[in-house]
Parts: structure tokens; sequence; C-alpha cells
């Protein structure tokens, strides 16, 4: 069984066909077509119907998925427990991190551990569902993933705190400032930028935070993606509730901005099996706790 033909399988699906595969991995179109007609006739089974344009997997394609993503973890790991003539790791280290954590403190980690170890290349993934960490790790996505906490369904796993995230309101330029700390009780009745009900545990904290100080959050705009959620405060449609990192940088952007009272914070940290750690990925955890995010 050819390693890149398990590759293009599992590209086409986690990125939902063979045209946006094809992008990400950088290959023709017909080279991944190709690969996994070979891997249909290797196994003797259909792993997708296609409908259309579109490719939905099988019976058998859904069994395959997770083996084959053992099989390239495995890959990974393999060059991961690589040591150079000092015993210092290489190879390469796959971390899936929330996007809020991304910034800080994972930006600020990973450069302490390249520092330390620049013969290891690490490859980030974008973890979207809080929910998904430990199967993440379990199906062989990554050694480690950086999220908030409690972490969801962890047993045989280890969860490692690291720090405490809080959460600043910030306001459009412009705005009337109100008082620094602001009370909740005192949130203005301004419209909100937000994300979806139920897509972070954090925003479901701060909504009841929120409602127990008596107020109440009136979107304006939903937006599925977090990122999105400062270019429309900076473009004055509402507020929304950032990270404190993200935050005082939309200060320096013009944005008014103001820590809270009561705090809303989220304690945030490691999630990872240790005895599947690589050397890499062990010196990566060591590197984070040494830190004291």
């Amino acid at each position: 069984m050819d390693l890149h033909h398990i590759k293009y399988f599992l590209g086409v699906v986690d990125h939902n066909g063979i045209n946006a595969a094809a992008t990400v991995l950088d290959v023709a179109q017909p080279t991944i077509s190709q690969a996994i007609q070979g891997l249909e006739r290797e196994l003797g089974v259909l792993l997708f119907h296609r409908i259309g344009r579109g490719m939905v997997l099988t019976s058998a394609g859904h069994s395959l998925v997770g083996p084959a993503r053992r099989i390239l973890r495995d890959v990974v790991a393999a060059e991961g427990s690589l040591v150079d003539a000092a015993g210092r790791p290489r190879g390469r280290l796959d971390v899936f991190a929330m996007p809020a954590l991304s910034a800080d403190p994972v930006a600020r980690l990973i450069g302490a551990f390249r520092r330390e170890f620049p013969k290891v290349s690490i490859r980030i993934g974008d973890l979207r569902d809080e929910t998904a960490a430990a199967s993440l790790i379990r199906e062989g996505h990554c050694e480690i993933v950086v999220c908030h906490l409690p972490a969801m369904d962890c047993a045989g796993l280890e969860v490692r705190e690291l720090g405490v995230q809080e959460y600043w309101l910030v306001l459009p330029p412009g705005s009337a400032p109100p008082p620094d700390p602001l009370p909740l009780a005192e949130l203005p009745d301004i419209p909100h930028v937000t994300v979806p009900r139920g897509s972070s545990l954090a925003v479901g904290e701060i909504e009841q935070a929120v409602a127990a100080a008596g107020r109440a959050i009136r979107p304006a705009v939903v937006v599925e993606h977090r990122e999105a959620r400062l270019p429309f405060v900076l473009a004055g449609v509402g507020a929304t509730f950032l990270e404190r990192s993200m935050a005082e940088a939309a200060a320096a952007r013009g944005a008014v901005v103001r820590s809270l009272e009561p705090r809303i914070s989220r304690a945030y940290g490691l999630v990872y099996d240790p005895g599947a750690l690589s050397p890499a990925g062990r010196a990566f955890v060591d590197v984070a706790e040494a830190a004291g995010t």
C-alpha cells in the first residue's frame, strides 16, 4: 500500500473532495484521482461514491479512515523519534490548537521550543471543535492538542494546565469609553459581533456571566470564524469579547478595550498520550511546563 495513496485518500476525506485536496496538497487533480482508483483496485472495494462532482465515503471508506490515519501517524512518529548526534530531537511534531490560543501562548511556546530544538519542524493544525481534542490524538491526527480546559473524554490521556486566559470587552473605535474595569452590570447596550452558540465552552461561559449580571448580548452579526470578529468591530458593526492578548492588539488599532469585573476567564493546557509521545513531543511538553505560562 503506497503511502502517497493513503495521504491522498485522507486529503479527499479531510477537504471534502478531489479539487480541494489537490489544492491543499499541491498536486494535480488527476494524480489524486488515479491514486484513489489504484487504492480501490488494490483493496478490491469502492472507497467513495461518485455523486456528480462530489465524493462520499462508502462504508468501506469509513472503515479505512482510522487505520489510514494511524499509518500516517506512525510515519510521522518515526520521523519524530529521530535524534541528532547530541541526542536532541529532530523530525516533525504535529500539534493542534484552538485559534484563540494560537497567538498566545502557542506562538510563544513554539518560539521557545524552536530556539532550543531547531531541527524539529512543527505543523500547527486548526482545532475548531474543542470537544474533538481527545479523538484527534486517539485517531492519530497529532501528538499534542492545546485547548481550553476542562477537556472532554480524556480517559487514558494526560491533561496539563498551563495558564488562564482572560476575556475583555472590545468596542468599536470612537465608542464612549466606559469605566475600566467595566462592571458586567454596566455593559453598554450596543449590538455584538458573536460566534454561533455552542461553538465553544467559552462562549457559553461568557453568556452565563453576562446574564448573571442582569445584561444580555444582542447580536448584530454572527460569524462562523472567530478571527473575523475583530475586523467587524473595527468597522463599527458592534462590540465583542476577545482573549486579553487579542484585545490588547485591538487597542493598538484604535478599538476601545476594557477589562471586566467580575473577571471572565478560562484555563488552558495540553492534552496528549504520554505513552505515545515522540522525543520531540516530550521536549515540547517540557518546554511548555518550564515556560510557566
